[in-house]
């Protein structure tokens, strides 16, 4: 049998430098909140496949829906010939996304070409060129939406030029924003876009309602309503990115929910597909529809295999109650991080199953990015999955499937105090 040593060995002959693991271990199979190598080792995972295996890896809905549709096709591209599923995505979108306005919604492949393409929609719909974006942001890996991430290394370090026309304004962080609440947060972004771009010239502000890769920052409370009514004011699109936050994960199905926001577009991708990849925007009728035809699509988006996993994932989501599993992981992982006694543990912060601790020099504020890996390397060997993040490279995050048990979760934490210690 094919052991990981092995298996790596091949790795390294065959797959490019670039691309990089977490662990060194190979997997042979995985459900419900843990994974299993080729060696038989179990790892309790705590990162989902960065929150894309929402309802779990295998879940049973979405293997028997895939299983179906593979047997009557796998593939027509639907700009060619159409099927239902792509439409029953789509009005799930619609449904499920808050805003009671009238609504379009479009198939893509990626959370970054839902991004790309919500920005396409938004310049073609205003006339406008300029994209707003924020600190700390994260929204793909494409050559615009490396312009959009903050984040130089590893996401953009040499592989400029970037496209132009973006501009970037200050994030509500209550850590390291000297304590601004949300209004004067906003004041203080917005005052940043009227002097550096102008609100007539914007197109689009572009913001995560819970950042992820920039270290799962919530912003002050009353920062994203400001910052929409301005762009509402301003006559631009307000999209938001609930690509790592949508589907259930912060304890609603959407981000956007927590603080009544009603975004006229919103990209969403990762856990909509339990596990297969598949992305969409979904917003305002009337600037989904302001592009022309052609003018929106791909060869593979809302593949119909994708479109049975999404709706199959979706139909998981409803019967298992997956939004209050999110609050009940919630309330368990900061109740027991909070009883971690650790001067580095600067904040726990979070909603849903998308929690985080920052680690920093204790009785400062400093990033502790070396702590950082090596907590997380502890865990590993002791078998939890846990993921990095923070534009310093000092947050711990945690995405645990929103199916794992209560024995799983305290597994996890246990393994997290050891390592801590």
């Amino acid at each position: 049998m094919t052991s990981s040593e092995d298996l790596h060995k091949r790795r390294v002959a065959a797959v490019a430098r670039g691309v990089g693991s977490t662990i060194a271990s190979y997997v042979d199979h995985a459900a419900g909140g843990t994974l299993t190598d080729l060696e038989g080792r179990e790892w309790i995972d705590f990162a989902s496949g960065i929150a894309v295996t929402t309802v779990g890896n295998a879940a049973p809905r979405v293997v028997a829906a895939v299983r179906e549709q593979v047997e009557r096709f796998t593939h027509t591209c639907f700009m060619v010939a159409p099927y239902e599923s792509y439409v029953s995505v789509c009005e799930q979108l619609i449904t499920l996304t808050p805003g009671g306005f009238e609504k379009r919604a479009a198939l893509f492949n990626s959370g970054a070409e839902a991004v790309e393409n919500a920005v396409k929609i938004a310049r073609h719909a205003t006339g406008r060129p300029a994209v707003v974006v924020f600190d700390h942001a994260y929204h793909g890996r494409t050559n615009l939406t490396m312009a959009l991430t903050a984040k130089n290394m590893p996401y953009k370090h040499r592989f400029g030029p970037f496209a132009p026309e973006v501009y970037r304004a200050p994030m509500s962080y209550p850590l390291r924003d000297g304590g601004l609440d949300g209004a004067e947060a906003a004041r203080k972004a917005i005052d940043v876009i009227e002097k550096q771009v102008g609100a007539g010239n914007v197109a689009a502000v572009l913001i995560e309602p819970i950042q992820g890769e920039g270290g799962f920052v919530v912003p002050a409370p009353g920062f994203l309503p400001a910052i929409a009514a301005w762009t509402a004011e301003a006559g631009a699109v307000f999209i938001a990115d609930e690509i790592q936050t949508g589907f259930c994960r912060t304890g609603q199905w959407f981000a956007s929910e927590h603080e009544g926001l009603e975004p006229d577009l919103i990209t969403t991708a990762k856990g909509m597909g339990g596990g297969l990849p598949i992305a969409g925007v979904v917003g305002r009728a009337e600037l989904m529809d302001a592009v022309h035809v052609g003018g929106l699509g791909g060869t593979y988006g809302g593949n119909p295999v994708a479109c049975a996993a999404a709706l199959a994932a979706i139909e998981t989501m409803r019967e298992l109650d997956l939004a209050a599993s999110a609050r009940h992981i919630e309330a368990k992982l900061k109740a027991a991080l909070s009883d971690i006694s650790d001067d580095g543990i600067a904040e726990i912060r979070g909603r849903g199953a998308m929690i985080a601790i920052e680690l920093v020099q204790p009785g400062t504020i400093e990033p502790d990015p070396v702590r950082t890996a090596a907590v997380s390397k502890a865990c590993h060997e002791a078998g939890l999955l846990t993921l990095t993040c923070g534009t310093y490279g000092n947050v711990l995050r945690f995405l645990p499937p929103l199916v794992i048990s209560d024995e799983d979760l305290d597994r996890g934490v246990a393994i997290l105090r050891a390592a801590l210690r």
